[in-house]
């Protein structure tokens, strides 16, 4: 595994000596004013679920192209892994635009704060790159693929209760166990909008996180009735799993886009590398890519690796320069 690859305790991350703190403190944020900032050596964080690791190793390979030097570490959750974008411990992420700018408006406004995404992708960009900017981030340009929470149960069970739709579980009053991640407690997309949108009784949380294969075999056995995963997961059929149709439109459409901090990562250097992407990765090339790692057992690594290469972002082949003095060190040393 290459080192970039290797994900790093969250201890270390937060208290490693060569982090850098270069974002403004939470004490004086306001306009930035300082030029974007182009460091050599990035560090690209995963969300660390299937989806934000392919994201993140493309960035990484991109930016090698582009001659930066790139590692990848994974963090949990939204609530650990911003700060620390803030912070420039971690220099770009890949999110998405309606539930970043929500999550970001509820950090500043209060978890009552009405919300700023919408499918509307014009009025989403311009509510995010306000919260964001303030905090010392910049949020690139969206590309083309689209991604948003799904809820799934499983195929039997759906049969049995005639369920078709998130209303019809939230009519029919059945006791639902949610394997989701330990934030959607707290989410207004997740078990909050659930219960206020659709009624749905959601009796607990098992923190099995969003569409990893332990929640959705939770929901096979039957120990959990709903998993959230999302609406690129192309490993629902293996599960025996159905998607319920979101009826009442409770999630947003959220276009993926790079994160950067801005004092470290927002120069036109990054920007360009990564704009790359944007030209040719839809929601569906997306899904394929997911259902390769989850179902075919590949490596996140290599099936984005692949995926560059037959796009021509990157050359057949090609080497980082971490691989060309990885092989250096491990060339026998022939007499």
């Amino acid at each position: 595994m290459r080192p970039r690859n290797a994900l790093l305790v969250l201890l270390v991350l937060l208290l490693s000596a060569s982090a850098c703190t270069t974002g403004p403190s939470l004490e004086n944020q306001g306009e930035i004013t300082a030029p974007p900032g182009d460091s050599t050596h990035l560090t690209i964080g995963s969300a660390g679920f299937t989806e934000s690791d392919l994201l993140a190793q493309m960035y990484a390979l991109l930016l090698d192209r582009a001659g930066y030097s790139t590692k990848i570490i994974s963090v949990s959750n939204r609530e650990i892994y911003e700060p620390a974008l803030e912070s420039g411990q971690i220099d770009v992420v890949p999110e998405y635009a309606a539930t970043f700018a929500d999550w970001l408006n509820a950090k500043k406004n209060g978890a009552d704060a009405g919300p700023v995404g919408s499918p509307d992708l014009t009025a989403t960009m311009k509510a995010l790159r306000a919260l964001a900017a303030p905090r010392g981030l910049t949020v690139l340009d969206p590309g083309r693929a689209v991604d948003r929470n799904a809820f799934a149960v499983a195929a039997p069970y759906a049969a049995k209760h005639h369920l078709k739709t998130l209303s019809d579980l939230g009519g029919s009053g059945l006791p639902v166990r949610l394997a989701a991640g330990d934030e959607c407690v707290q989410r207004p997309y997740c078990a909050i909008g659930l219960k206020k949108t659709y009624g749905i009784r959601i009796t607990a949380v098992d923190p099995k996180g969003v569409g990893t294969t332990q929640a959705k075999q939770a929901v096979r056995n039957g120990q959990d009735q709903m998993v959230l995963t999302t609406t690129t997961d192309a490993t629902l059929d293996d599960f025996g799993l159905v998607l319920l149709a979101d009826d009442k439109h409770l999630q947003n459409a959220d276009y993926l886009v790079p994160v950067v901090n801005r004092s470290r990562a927002g120069s036109e250097g990054v920007r360009k590398a990564l704009d790359k992407l944007n030209t040719v990765l839809t929601t569906a090339d997306l899904a394929r890519l997911n259902e390769q790692v989850d179902s075919w057992r590949r490596l996140p690594e290599d099936v984005a690796r692949i995926y560059l290469e037959s796009r021509n972002l990157i050359p057949r082949g090609w080497k980082t320069p971490e691989d060309l003095a990885r092989a250096t060190r491990l060339m026998p040393d022939c007499q």
